[in-house]
């Protein structure tokens, strides 16, 4: 296997990388979207684990642009802001599934592994939080809005500055 992890978080990426190599396999790192399409040049990846929020371009866009160079890599989108919107987009451009942070070394090889979906997912009687409802709205049209804050705030009706404080902090817990 060969796995391009593209992670900003440089402890979290090495950590990462340390831990599949002892499993065998064969790794490289980039910590921004340029540098694992740059990385991609000479490393043919056959899986790669990319985190959504990274410094400039969106990890959707390392994911797209992944899957259309090499169409049948295995790719999982690992994010601390999950969210139903992105998860949805992920898997939309070619993601194989979407792991919310924190996951471990175990549980990324196994999502990586996977390639049928797992039916046995267990799902919650419980309705979503307001606070979490919010966050999945605005996650929402913050896609349909390509990312653009202005814009976004703009659809909400809601002042720019409040929008980016919402999108600064983490996300409710789904509960």
């Amino acid at each position: 296997m060969n796995l391009l992890i593209v992670e900003d978080d440089i402890d979290f990426s090495d950590t990462l990388a340390r831990a599949m190599q002892k499993r065998g396999v064969r790794v490289e790192r980039a910590h921004h979207a340029a540098g694992a399409l740059a990385i991609a040049e000479h490393f043919t990846p056959s899986h790669a684990v990319v985190d959504l929020k990274l410094p400039g371009e969106s990890g959707l866009t390392v994911v797209a642009a992944l899957k259309q160079r090499f169409p049948d890599i295995a790719i999982v989108v690992l994010t601390g802001y999950a969210s139903i919107a992105t998860a949805v987009e992920a898997v939309r451009l070619g993601a194989r599934h979407y792991l919310a942070k924190p996951a471990n070394a175990d549980e990324i090889l196994a999502a990586l592994q996977r390639d049928q979906p797992d039916a046995t997912l267990e799902v919650s009687v419980e309705p979503l939080t307001v606070g979490r409802l919010e966050w999945e709205h605005i996650q929402k049209v913050l896609g349909e809005n390509d990312g653009n804050i202005s814009a976004t705030a703009r659809a909400l009706k809601m002042h720019r500055r409040t929008l980016q404080r919402k999108l600064d902090k983490h996300p409710p817990k789904p509960e």
